[in-house]
């Protein structure tokens, strides 16, 4: 009898032993964010966990939810190889995901944490959805990957959940032929509140105003060959669009333009054919002769926007027939697609400044001694900053480097020939868990003992919470 009591005691230890691993590794895994970091912009606002009923395959999926308007994200830091075209993928799902304020880019979706690199969002409710995130590593050695229910610029309420993670290098276009997209949209209507006042502007392109767009678009490609001297070359493509513009954003700085939000559904499906490398958008916001105008800030092109890591421009149709600013005229104008070379250059100048080059400003032309002609406007400026002859007093020649007429934003097309990288790659059974914790805990000895090591040989004494 005290052998089987022997027995039986042994059997309850073993069972509750098993229990309590068990239960164990059900928080542990409920908890573990496999060396993510988790963040929130207003502490408090959200909870983050590993939720084993809600899972797009076997592995746990990672739950963020917003109980109020918040910036959340989780974050792994990894490292890449500067100038290498990268993708992120993952499944998203999503429950009652609003923002803030309407018509913002904000929801569910992948980013380089502290930049405006993201991939397109998820709001509402939706099942399982793949997004993917491609990014340029440009200058840098690590960035730091971003799962994100929020956005740079608003808050989101709701639940998101991100599955089967994964990421790919791929190879990068360093040719010298810039692929260009110009959408010439027929129609603004759009509904603004004016001085508290909602108001409607429908506003029309003539055959006049397209042809004009065309034929500037066409002396783009032209003169940007000529006036960087074959450092670059332009493909372009043109196509008018019958979908209006139903949506504007607006800054004080600007006034109200065109954000690549606003047009998310017409550029989207240009895109993903992974063939270009800038936008542009024309249309009008206004008709001197019906005095009927969009409030603007005194532009006529708008640059330095992207989308999906891709140039975006605006370019703006004046609000009389009359103007000559598109207009090619002997007397007046002979260099019609100024403010298409402008707005491209500060695609160009924005690059630049993202791969450490020193640059000049691009409005700082005054400065140089430059100024605009009554026949050329700033051509002059243009073609040696795309050459690098701008003289300096005080670093000789300066200008947009040639290096960045090959550094173009990566792409879908990039991705041929990729190949998978294990950064994301998670521990699949118990027997990789149990692996993965005790290389985690024998990193943190080996840091702790150097970190003692050091400190003892300084005479410093340190604390660490485990």
């Amino acid at each position: 009898m005290q052998k089987a009591g022997k027995i039986i005691w042994k059997i309850i230890c073993i069972t509750i032993t098993i229990t309590l691993l068990f239960m164990a590794y059900k928080i542990y895994s409920k908890n573990n964010y496999n060396e993510y970091i988790r963040a929130e912009y207003n502490s408090g606002n959200s909870n983050f966990e590993r939720d084993e009923r809600v899972k797009y395959s076997k592995m746990n999926s990672y739950k963020i939810e917003n109980t109020d308007y918040n910036d959340a994200m989780f974050f792994k830091t990894i490292s890449v190889i500067p100038n290498t075209s990268y993708k992120v993928s993952c499944m998203v799902k999503t429950q009652n995901v609003i923002n803030k304020n309407e018509n913002t880019d904000a929801g569910a979706h992948i980013c380089i944490n502290e930049t405006t690199e993201k991939s397109t969002n998820v709001t509402g409710n939706t099942d399982w959805t793949k997004i993917e995130f491609i990014f340029n590593s440009k200058n840098r050695k690590e960035v730091q990957i971003g799962f994100r229910l929020g956005g740079n610029y608003d808050d989101s309420k709701g639940t998101a959940w991100f599955s089967d993670i994964s990421i790919e290098v791929g190879s990068v276009d360093t040719s010298n032929t810039w692929n260009v997209l110009c959408l010439i949209f027929d129609e603004t209507n759009v509904n603004l509140k004016i001085n508290g006042e909602n108001k409607n502007f429908d506003l029309t392109l003539s055959e006049a105003d397209i042809t004009d767009m065309k034929l500037c678009i066409n002396r783009f490609k032209t003169s940007m060959e000529e006036m960087s001297k074959g450092k670059m070359k332009v493909n372009y493509n043109v196509q008018e669009v019958q979908t209006p513009i139903t949506s504007m954003s607006y800054d004080k700085e600007n006034g109200y333009f065109v954000s690549p939000y606003d047009v998310k559904e017409v550029i989207e499906k240009y895109i993903e054919t992974g063939k270009y490398d800038h936008i542009f958008i024309a249309f009008r916001t206004g008709d001197i002769n019906a005095k009927n105008e969009i409030p603007v800030n005194d532009w006529i092109g708008l640059g330095s926007m992207e989308y999906r890591n891709i140039g975006f421009s605006n370019i703006r149709l004046p609000n009389s027939g009359a103007n000559y600013i598109y207009k090619y005229d002997e007397r007046i104008n002979i260099f019609p697609e100024e403010v298409y070379v402008h707005e491209f250059l500060h695609t160009l100048e924005r690059n630049a400044s993202e791969y450490g080059y020193e640059r000049p400003e691009l409005h700082d032309y005054e400065k140089y001694g430059y100024k605009s002609q009554s026949l050329t406007g700033l051509k002059k400026w243009y073609t040696d900053y795309m050459n690098k002859e701008i003289k300096s007093t005080s670093k000789g020649l300066v200008g947009i480097p040639e290096e960045i007429f090959t550094k173009k934003p990566s792409k879908t097309s990039d991705f041929k020939h990729s190949r998978e990288l294990d950064y994301f790659k998670e521990p699949e059974n118990i027997i990789e868990e149990i692996k993965v914790i005790v290389k985690r805990i024998a990193n943190l000895v080996n840091t702790i003992g150097n970190s003692m090591r050091r400190a003892k040989s300084r005479n410093r004494k340190y604390k660490y919470n485990n």
